[in-house]
């Protein structure tokens, strides 16, 4: 079974994670997330769940207002190119559904084998926030603890400059 929110926010104590949580509508894209974000300090995250032919799963965490150069990550990841991976790669590695993707779920990668990418330009917002697991609420940390959560999880997270992989193209 896939960790709970409740399991979450245990984890983040274990850890002395200080965190925050907001409840609010379910929502499902960066652009329905506006209003609530509008009262929210810090940066606001997507996250985009992806895959290469052979199979190898990332995820990608980045400020909600970037583009993300899905066509230049899999030089740093180390793979063949990305796509959007299916919901059931979703479920089976992070234990999430669409809309729900977030960083929070690497806890759920038990077997390590998601690559997790960071956009460099979202740990210079502090804090930092995420769903927690559902798309109905959003949990805030600092980006230093995002960091230390990720390595806890087993995941040591590549750390990309968007701009910068874009514009090397």
């Amino acid at each position: 079974m896939p960790a709970t929110r409740e399991d979450l926010f245990r984890y983040l104590d274990e850890l002395g994670i200080a965190h925050s949580t907001l409840d609010h509508e379910p929502v499902f894209t960066v652009a329905e997330g506006e209003a609530i974000k509008a009262g929210l300090p810090g940066g606001h995250t997507k996250n985009l769940f992806l895959k290469d032919k052979k199979g190898r799963l990332v995820l990608v965490s980045a400020l909600g207002d970037s583009a993300v150069p899905v066509n230049r990550l899999h030089r740093l990841a180390g793979c063949q190119r990305l796509s959007f991976a299916k919901e059931e790669d979703l479920w089976s590695a992070l234990g999430v559904r669409p809309g729900s993707v977030t960083a929070f779920a690497l806890m759920n990668d038990r077997s390590g084998s998601v690559c997790f990418v960071i956009e460099k330009a979202l740990l210079d917002h502090d804090p930092v926030n995420f769903h927690p697991l559902r798309n109905d609420a959003t949990t805030a940390i600092s980006p230093d603890d995002l960091l230390a959560f990720a390595r806890a999880t087993g995941h040591e997270p590549l750390i990309a400059d968007f701009a910068a992989l874009a514009a090397a193209g």
